[in-house]
């Protein structure tokens, strides 16, 4: 059954008037979400460089329900550069062609996400071994300059750890509006959430990044979320409403709400997503292979696409 998500184009509308669009997708949402994540085995894929209509279909349909889906490639391929090769042509063929231009970005464009001590990756969490906050990727990106999905790719699991929780952003919107339809407005506002600018190791300043948690982007009416739960180098809105938001949304986040996914991603094991939130726990503290524990990502400025 096809996701309703984009039946209801002021679905997200905090005008009274319009709440009963909104109560009608927020059934057809939780529906679908519960129906996908009671069968949430992992998306087959035989060859990442030319995936079938069949496993497109699979893959777009599970991202339409719940904004994320997990993937195996049957092949397993370990060999990093053509990893590489393999993530961009699999990333071209679900429609997402607009990738990030990353500092750390290597062939393809790609990330590798491994224990550094490199000067442009020294002291930034993804090169270490602890463990990652509840976040959105991008949330210091400037407003023109928006992730809005991302492909995460094991190629070598960690020993012990290195497990990441998925959190699609519209439950974490039902969860706030159905606590205090408030919270929404709040998290709406321009400047609901800053991060102060950074100079960064090769000298680059980034500005400051100034924007609403949540907003509907205009041109697809699609929810789209920046988040971090970081408490240091973030600026929250000093709003008491703002505040009780941020702490609600944080308990959600920690508790065990039943739509929060939980994996370990194993060699070959992947997550495609439109920029879900997304945490790690900290791996292979007490290893002698601490380093070995290899995951490849690159993100973009568009969504997931439907088969053309």
């Amino acid at each position: 059954m096809e996701s309703h998500a984009t039946q209801y184009p002021d679905r997200f509308s905090l005008i009274s008037a319009l709440d009963g669009d909104y109560q009608a997708w927020r059934k057809v949402k939780l529906q679908q979400a519960s129906d996908l994540l009671a069968n949430s085995e992992p998306v087959l894929i035989g060859d990442l460089s030319a995936i079938t209509p069949a496993e497109h279909d699979e893959l777009y349909r599970r991202c339409e329900i719940s904004n994320a889906v997990f993937y195996r490639d049957m092949q397993k391929t370990s060999d990093p550069d053509t990893v590489s090769h393999l993530l961009r042509q699999f990333a071209q063929n679900m429609g997402l062609r607009i990738a990030e231009k990353h500092r750390s970005a290597g062939k393809d464009g790609i990330v590798s996400l491994q224990v550094s001590d490199s000067a442009a990756q020294k002291g930034y969490i993804p090169y270490s071994q602890k463990p990652m906050n509840w976040h959105t990727d991008g949330y210091y990106n400037a407003a023109d300059d928006k992730i809005r999905a991302m492909v995460l790719h094991c190629v070598r699991a960690a020993d012990s750890g290195g497990i990441n929780q998925i959190y699609d952003p519209e439950i974490a919107y039902i969860r706030l509006r159905d606590e205090n339809p408030a919270y929404i407005t709040a998290l709406m506002h321009a400047s609901a959430m800053t991060i102060p600018e950074n100079r960064e190791p090769n000298g680059n300043l980034r500005p400051a990044s100034i924007g609403p948690v949540f907003e509907v982007n205009p041109q697809n009416t699609h929810l789209e979320m920046r988040y971090t739960a970081r408490t240091r180098s973030i600026e929250w809105r000093d709003d008491a409403t703002t505040a009780a938001a941020v702490a609600f949304l944080q308990s959600v986040l920690n508790s065990d709400d039943p739509y929060i996914q939980t994996i370990k991603m194993q060699d070959g094991d992947g997550l495609l997503c439109n920029n879900s939130l997304h945490n790690r726990t900290g791996f292979d503290a007490n290893s002698k292979n601490a380093s070995a524990r290899l995951l490849m990502r690159v993100r973009f400025h568009n969504r997931v696409s439907r088969r053309t």
